[in-house]
């Protein structure tokens, strides 16, 4: 008997991977990385985006197809509300549904593993 698949939880709270001032670089990296937790087993529970990492939810980001490529898959894509209102971006998601800092807090403290990223 197989045991249970662990629950993993990604967190995106820049607009990328890294922590280089080279945007482009930032952005081929996360492209990278969901093209291939995309192809994963088991996928990841669920994707948290708050900070500037809501903009890779919205509409112009250069990772939407592998963001949709992931929800078609079944994993959830939670965006923070406070963030989108803060950043006047409400009105541009297009990939993803709308939470709270709660169903962030609820989607880690439910996971088996969290990585911010």
């Amino acid at each position: 008997m197989s045991s249970p698949a662990k629950k993993t939880v990604f967190v995106f709270s820049s607009y990328g991977l890294g922590q280089t001032e080279d945007a482009g670089l930032k952005i081929r990296l996360a492209k990278k990385f969901l093209a291939l937790i995309a192809d994963a087993d088991p996928l990841p529970a669920q994707l948290c985006f708050y900070t500037d990492g809501i903009k890779l939810c919205v509409n112009g980001s250069p990772v939407l197809d592998e963001l949709r490529a992931l929800a078609d898959k079944g994993v959830a894509l939670i965006l923070c509300f406070t963030c989108l209102e803060t950043f006047g971006l409400l009105d541009q998601i297009a990939v993803g549904v709308v939470g709270g800092m709660g169903d962030i807090i609820t989607a880690i403290i439910g996971a088996d593993n969290a990585v911010v990223l």
